[in-house]
């Protein structure tokens, strides 16, 4: 009985470390972690990369080489009508630059990076199954495709009053805001704000980091329904994104935080997220 009881204990402990998830998941980048993007030392030369930027590494230790995506220009989304150029250099705390920080990982053709393999480590739920691309610019296509990717840049803007957005304004400094009893107002009561847009020249802006927390992938913390939780979430979604529960409709409601005029509230609708 010993015997058995110690083996059901070790398999007990075993799928305990299985079933545990760093919150950074992908992110540890095969156990590099933090080191993988924020080389504490020397920049992209600090993670064994040659180059002859003479900024690596100063704009949040970055540790990877951005010479390859200096004023280049990428055309996203929507037959590529959503340009995006990306900065002759490393800027901290803006908003094009933290694009190309992410495309120096997240493109896959003008530089490809050695780390990355290409597909999510969470496979896509409910009956499609699979794994989602993760290269932007090499995802299986036309190497360097970028139309088939949500828009981002200056001309990824976010609108309010259209017939595809929200009842809410926009104030002196360029940030959404929702009026008193307006149905923005509502759906942040029914799901929150979650998603955090750029803002540039006084509007808001898509960004990567808009929709994507890249240091948290599996859980996210805040309100839903007014109530303070934390939330299962999938692929860095910056919200609660459950998309294997078929019965939840939290993946609609994110997408929803900027396209209001499919949501709920705007056809009349409160429906509490599922």
């Amino acid at each position: 009985m010993k015997k058995v009881m110690l083996v059901v204990l070790i398999v007990f402990a075993a799928m305990s470390m299985a079933m545990a998830q760093d919150v950074l998941g992908a992110h540890l980048v095969y156990g590099r972690g933090c080191v993988a993007c924020h080389s504490p030392h020397s920049g992209a030369r600090g993670n064994g990369i040659v180059t002859a930027d003479a900024t690596s590494g100063d704009n949040a230790l970055w540790g990877s080489d951005l010479t390859p995506y200096y004023n280049q220009t990428f055309a996203f989304g929507d037959s590529g009508n959503y340009a995006y150029t990306a900065p002759a250099s490393s800027k901290a705390h803006d908003a094009l630059s933290d694009i190309m920080l992410c495309l120096s990982c997240h493109d896959g053709n003008l530089a490809k990076n050695g780390m990355m393999k290409g597909s999510t480590v969470e496979t896509i739920p409910n009956a499609n199954g699979g794994n989602a691309p993760t290269l932007l610019g090499n995802d299986g296509g036309a190497a360097g495709d970028y139309k088939n990717d949500h828009p981002v840049g200056p001309l990824a803007i976010i609108g309010c009053g259209g017939p595809y957005d929200w009842d809410c304004t926009i104030d002196a400094t360029g940030k959404m805001t929702a009026p008193a009893g307006s149905k923005f107002a509502q759906f942040q009561l029914d799901y929150g704000w979650v998603v955090k847009p750029a803002v540039y020249n006084l509007q808001p802006m898509v960004t990567c980091t808009t929709c994507h927390d890249q240091h948290v992938m599996n859980v996210w913390s805040g309100k839903i329904n007014n109530v303070q939780g934390d939330y299962t979430t999938s692929f860095f979604v910056r919200g609660y994104y459950n998309p294997g529960n078929a019965a939840s409709n939290s993946a609609a409601q994110f997408c929803r935080s900027c396209h209001g005029g499919e949501a709920n509230e705007m056809h009349g609708k409160v429906i509490p997220t599922t």
